[in-house]
């Protein structure tokens, strides 16, 4: 018992002795937190960071801007963006202005592989971190963040197969819907796809044409489509929008409930809607929200790691996920701004 009661009050006096301590420490907080934050706060406080889609008005980039705006904001960093508005030409001089402006981190959504190469590699050798989003040109900065096209090619393509391949006993006969020939999701999204028909003999491509990501277009292109091919067995487009014309052209025909329809995009509550109408059989969701974080990471990496801009070269890929009626709903599709 003697025992007891002296380890008893050996124990409270250590006790005693630690409270100023703890309280102390608790209102300072621990020294590695506060390290940590400070060295983050430094690399990213007061940065610039730029956007350039190829245009906003859509919700694919205006995604992208909302999340990136509202998670720089947050870190102290000051957002700009500018709006080509769809026009090659305005947008070459947006990203040479942007340039001239050197700052801190630059993002851009490529409408070709070739366009905008010398002002990114000029960017990166004055000083500014390069990200392409979703669509790559022939020059590799500092970050990518996107879809891995090939990727998405070939799961369309696959599904098309299981659908109109030799095992199916309908006639094979496929359409292809690109965007622009020389962006890149066009190009790396047939190659994928061609991978695939290729090794099925029932697969004919009876329709391979740009559309140019106007859904009017692909209208027009599928209209004469169906028109030659009444049936045709699948639809394969490269974006949602787009793409959602070409579902107009087979639904006015009379084939929307025959012919299968793909299309990839961001996954808006547009694409959700077209799935649920029956527009789309499937609809592969590369997540623009999700792309909007990966972005702000790759933007915080690029900065706190203090390396030169151009001497990295990373990539954060997208898991595409496939949306149909049983799943285009809640937090697969978000939503679209508030119109004022």
């Amino acid at each position: 018992m003697k025992t007891t009661k002296f380890w008893t009050m050996l124990l409270a006096g250590v006790t005693l002795a630690a409270m100023p301590f703890a309280a102390s420490a608790q209102e300072e907080g621990t020294k590695t937190a506060r390290e940590l934050r400070a060295a983050y706060d430094k690399a990213l406080q007061g940065k610039t960071i730029a956007y350039l889609p190829i245009a906003l008005g859509v919700p694919l980039s205006d995604e992208w801007g909302r999340v990136v705006q509202e998670e720089a904001e947050w870190r102290g960093m000051k957002f700009i963006v500018r709006d080509p508005n769809n026009n090659p030409s305005a947008m070459q001089q947006a990203l040479t202005a942007l340039v001239d402006q050197k700052p801190d981190v630059l993002i851009v959504q490529n409408p070709s592989v070739t366009l905008l190469m010398k002002d990114l590699k000029r960017a990166e050798s004055q000083g500014t971190h390069v990200i392409q989003i979703n669509m790559s040109s022939n020059y590799k900065s500092g970050a990518f963040v996107g879809a891995d096209w090939r990727e998405i090619g070939k799961m369309l393509a696959t599904d098309v197969v299981k659908e109109c391949g030799s095992a199916s006993g309908k006639s094979g006969k496929v359409q292809i819907v690109q965007g622009e020939l020389t962006a890149a999701a066009s190009v790396d999204q047939v190659g994928g796809i061609m991978e695939v028909l290729n090794k099925d003999s029932n697969i004919k491509v009876v329709s391979n044409q740009a559309a140019n990501w106007d859904a009017n277009t692909a209208l027009n292109v599928t209209a004469t489509v169906i028109q030659q091919h009444p049936d045709l067995c699948a639809s394969i487009g490269f974006w949602g929008i787009m793409e959602s014309g070409a579902a107009q052209a087979i639904r006015n025909a009379g084939k929307i409930d025959t012919v299968k329809v793909y299309a990839s995009g961001e996954g808006s509550q547009l694409d959700c809607d077209q799935v649920n109408s029956g527009n789309f059989y499937k609809f592969l969701s590369y997540k623009a929200t999700e792309q909007g974080h990966d972005l702000m990471l790759a933007a915080q990496t690029l900065l706190m790691n203090g390396d030169k801009p151009g001497t990295r070269n990373l990539e954060y890929y997208t898991r595409p996920v496939w949306l149909d009626k049983s799943n285009a709903s809640g937090a697969n599709c978000f939503a679209l701004p508030k119109k004022n």
